[in-house]
C-alpha cells in the first residue's frame, strides 16, 4: 500500500483536475486564427469550382524569387479519388509554346538556328508552301511570332480513334501553307509551333521530348514536366474532363511544340520565375538574360513576342503570359516582370473561368496594379456593340475562284447581296448561308454548312469557317474544316468578282 497520506493524495488529484480543466477552457477562449491572405482566393475557387462543375484547380504564386502560396483544390482524377495538389501534373496546351521557344532560343544562342533566316531552311521533306505570299519571307521569327502567314490549325488524335498521328513532314507538306503575305498580319497558329518542334529535333538531331527533358525541364529542376506523360509520371496526372465530368480519353497532336507539355503549378511557376530571372537553387543557365529580353519583345504587327504574348497595364507596367485551351483543359500563367511575379491557375476542364482566379491573385500580390486598373476602368468608354453585318458596296456581287487543298483544287464561290446575305459554295454541293458573318479591317468572316474533300476532313462531320482578306479586286486567305474537338484543317481560296473579269 502507497505511504502518500490520503487526505494529500485527494487534495493532488483535485488540484490536478482543476487545473487541466482550466487549461481545456483556456483553450476553448482562445481566438481563431488570424485570416489567411489567400482566404478570399480560396473562397472564389471553390465558387468558380461549383458554379462550373470543375473536379479540381491548382495555382501558384510566386514573387521576387518566392513562392508565396501554391494549393490544389479537388480531385485530380475523380475516378481514382486522387486529390489536386501543387505537384499534381496537368495537360497545359498552349503555355507549351513558350516552353518550346525556351528551347528554340538554346538553339539560336548556340548559332544552330538563325531566327531571321526562312523556317524552310531547317526543315525536310515537309516545306512551307508561298500561296498568298513568299515562303523565304516566312522566317523562324516569324513563326514563333504567328506573324509567317500561317493558317489556323489543330487535330487532336485520341487513342480510341483507328487512325494514327500524321508525322511533321506530311502534316508540314499538307496544311504548311501561307495564307497571308509573310509580317502582314498576326494569325495565330499551332501548326507554326508544331514546326518549331520539328526544327528543334531536325537541328539537335534528337526527338523533341528528349532534347526539351535534357535541355530545359533537367536543368530548370522541372521534375514534374515532360512532354505528354513521361515515363514512370503516370500516378500524378489529372485526368482530363468533359464538361459533364466524364473522363476524355488521352489524345495526341500534329503540333507537339504548340500543346503537348505537361507540368505541376508549382514546376510551372518555377518556369516563369526562371523567365522573371529569378535564378533558384540548382537551376542551370539555360538562357541568358539577354535572350530572356528579346523573348519579350513584341514582333510587329503582334502583340506577342517570341512565345509570349505581351500587353501594357494601366500604369504602364509589362505583362507577358499564356493561356490554354482544349477539351479537359484550361490554363493561365502570369508574369510581371517589374514587379518579379509570376501566377499560374490550372484546371482540368475547359472552360473555369480562370481569369477571375487570376485576377484575385494578381489583386492580392499587387494591389497597386488593381488601383491602376480600377481608374482605368472608370475612364473607359462602354464597348460598342458589334453591329450586325451590312454589306459593304467592295463585296456586293458574285466572287468566284478556287479552293486549293492538299488533295487537289475545286471550285468554290460566293454571292454576297446587298442586303447583307452571303451565300457560300465549295465543289459544287448546295450553297449555304454565311453564319455570323463580320467584315471589319478588309475580313470577311463567318462559317457555312458544307464539307471540305479531303480524306483527313471527312474523319467527322464539320462545318466549314472562312477568313477572306480582300486585296484589290480579290478575296484570298483561310477556308478551314472545323470539327470541334478533332481539327481544324486549313485550305487557301483565292476569288475574284464577276464583274471584274468581265
Amino acid at each position: 500500500m502507497s505511504s502518500f497520506p490520503r487526505a494529500l493524495r485527494r487534495r493532488w488529484v483535485i488540484a490536478l483536475v482543476t487545473l487541466l480543466l482550466g487549461q481545456a477552457a483556456g483553450e476553448a477562449q482562445q481566438p481563431a486564427a488570424a485570416p489567411d491572405q489567400w482566404d478570399g482566393v480560396r473562397a472564389l475557387i471553390r465558387q468558380t469550382m461549383a458554379a462550373s462543375n470543375l473536379p479540381s484547380v491548382a495555382v501558384a504564386v510566386a514573387k521576387e524569387g518566392r513562392i508565396l502560396w501554391e494549393e490544389g483544390f479537388g480531385w485530380a482524377d475523380v475516378e481514382r479519388q486522387l486529390p489536386a495538389t501543387p505537384h499534381t501534373m496537368y495537360s497545359l496546351a498552349s503555355i507549351s509554346k513558350p516552353i518550346t521557344a525556351t528551347a528554340l532560343m538554346r538553339l539560336v544562342e548556340q548559332g544552330r538556328i538563325d531566327l531571321d533566316q526562312p523556317a524552310n531552311r531547317y526543315l525536310g521533306a515537309g516545306q512551307l508552301t508561298g500561296l498568298a505570299g513568299d515562303a523565304s519571307g516566312a522566317t523562324v521569327r516569324r513563326v514563333l511570332s504567328h506573324t509567317a502567314g500561317l493558317p489556323l490549325h489543330y487535330q487532336f488524335y485520341y487513342t480510341n480513334n483507328d487512325y494514327p498521328p500524321a508525322s511533321n513532314d506530311e502534316t508540314i507538306a499538307r496544311y504548311g501553307i501561307l495564307v497571308n503575305p509573310p509580317g502582314e498580319v498576326y494569325e495565330y497558329s499551332n501548326l507554326g509551333y508544331g514546326i518549331i518542334d520539328h526544327i528543334i529535333a531536325r537541328a539537335a538531331g534528337v526527338d523533341y521530348a528528349e532534347y526539351m527533358q535534357r535541355e530545359v525541364f533537367t536543368p530548370l529542376g522541372l521534375t514534374r514536366t515532360s512532354i505528354g506523360i513521361g515515363p514512370g509520371l503516370e500516378a500524378h496526372v489529372a485526368q482530363r474532363y468533359d464538361e459533364r465530368r466524364q473522363p476524355i480519353p488521352f489524345y495526341d497532336f500534329d503540333h507537339r511544340g504548340a500543346s503537348a507539355v505537361y507540368a505541376s503549378a508549382h514546376d510551372l511557376v518555377r518556369f516563369g520565375m526562371f523567365h522573371l530571372k529569378a535564378r533558384l537553387p540548382g537551376q542551370g543557365p539555360v538562357l541568358s538574360d539577354a535572350t530572356i529580353d528579346l523573348m519579350r519583345e513584341p514582333v510587329a504587327p503582334a502583340g506577342y513576342g517570341l512565345g509570349w504574348s505581351v500587353a501594357r497595364e494601366p500604369n504602364g507596367s509589362v505583362r507577358l503570359g499564356h493561356s490554354g485551351g482544349m477539351p479537359g483543359v484550361a490554363t493561365s500563367l502570369t508574369l510581371f516582370p517589374a514587379e518579379g511575379v509570376a501566377i499560374v491557375v490550372l484546371t482540368n476542364v475547359a472552360g473555369g473561368n480562370l481569369g477571375r482566379i487570376s485576377t484575385a491573385i494578381a489583386e492580392v500580390v499587387l494591389p497597386e496594379l488593381t488601383e491602376a486598373r480600377r481608374q482605368a476602368a472608370q475612364t473607359q468608354s462602354p464597348a460598342n456593340t458589334p453591329a450586325s453585318f451590312a454589306a459593304d458596296p467592295e463585296l456586293v456581287g458574285e466572287w468566284t475562284g478556287t479552293l486549293r487543298t492538299w488533295a487537289g483544287t475545286v471550285p468554290m464561290s460566293l454571292v454576297v447581296q446587298s442586303d447583307g446575305v452571303v451565300q457560300a459554295q465549295v465543289d459544287g454541293q448546295a450553297a449555304a448561308a454565311l453564319q455570323q458573318a463580320s467584315w471589319r479591317n478588309q475580313n470577311l468572316r463567318g462559317f457555312f454548312a458544307g464539307t471540305v474533300p479531303t480524306s483527313d476532313a471527312g474523319r467527322w462531320p464539320h462545318r466549314i469557317a472562312l477568313n477572306l482578306r480582300l486585296r484589290g479586286e480579290t478575296l484570298s486567305g483561310m477556308v478551314s474544316a472545323q470539327s470541334g474537338n478533332y481539327f481544324a484543317l486549313t485550305s487557301f481560296a483565292s476569288l475574284t468578282r464577276k464583274a471584274a473579269r468581265e
